[in-house]
């Protein structure tokens, strides 16, 4: 099972002219295949005057789902060059879709690929990446005057806190790291000189 694997950072347009046709890339996160196949449609519609909406996308957080679209590009130009792109910066959970307006110049199949490629690689540089992590999720009941200097700690540590919830006690929810929660709750038990006690809840991922 996967516990950890890299996405983008953020959504990202980007353009690029080559013997005057012009290439923009647009770089979406997402969870699933329809999001992607919506994000195609959307940009057609928008742009309903560029010749074409090639794509390239992935999902799961195992990478192991994804598909390519030429778009009326010779056949492993553009779809396929775009995936590689992708699959090289060992991302999922990201489409890619670059829309061309034709300039008049025929770029031949070596062109397309290059152009086609530089343009998803221009749009995942301004989309940057981040990690996500599979993590235990704990939560734990504390004094409200130890509440800020536990959450403090924590976050020092880089154990992610997921929520704070000030009640008769004041509740952390926190994301913690398989190998890491006995060193967690050791910390905890310090802090509190031995009241608090983690209790798990379930696991999420989380962005690091």
């Amino acid at each position: 099972m996967v516990h950890q694997y890299r996405t983008v950072a953020r959504s990202a347009t980007v353009e690029l002219e080559v013997k005057r046709s012009v290439f923009r890339c647009d770089i979406r996160r997402i969870t699933e295949e329809a999001q992607a196949r919506a994000l195609v449609e959307q940009l057609r519609s928008e742009h309903w005057d560029a010749r074409h909406h090639c794509s390239a996308f992935i999902w799961m957080p195992d990478g192991s789902l994804a598909r390519s679209s030429d778009d009326g590009e010779p056949s492993g130009t553009a779809g396929a060059p775009m995936l590689e792109v992708l699959r090289g910066a060992g991302l999922t959970e990201v489409a890619a879709v670059v829309t061309r307006w034709f300039g008049g110049t025929l770029l031949g199949a070596g062109g397309l690929v290059r152009a086609y490629s530089d343009a998803v690689r221009e749009g995942l540089a301004a989309a940057g990446t981040l990690e996500r992590e599979l993590v235990t999720e704990q939560q734990v009941g504390l004094e409200h005057a130890l509440a800020a200097k536990a959450e403090s700690e924590l976050r020092a540590r880089g154990v992610a806190v997921l929520d704070v919830d000030y009640g008769q006690l004041a509740t952390l929810r926190l994301g913690v790291r398989p190998d890491e929660v006995e060193q967690v709750a050791a910390l905890l038990a310090e802090l509190s000189h031995g009241q608090a006690e983690l209790e798990a809840v379930g696991e999420r991922w989380v962005d690091r």
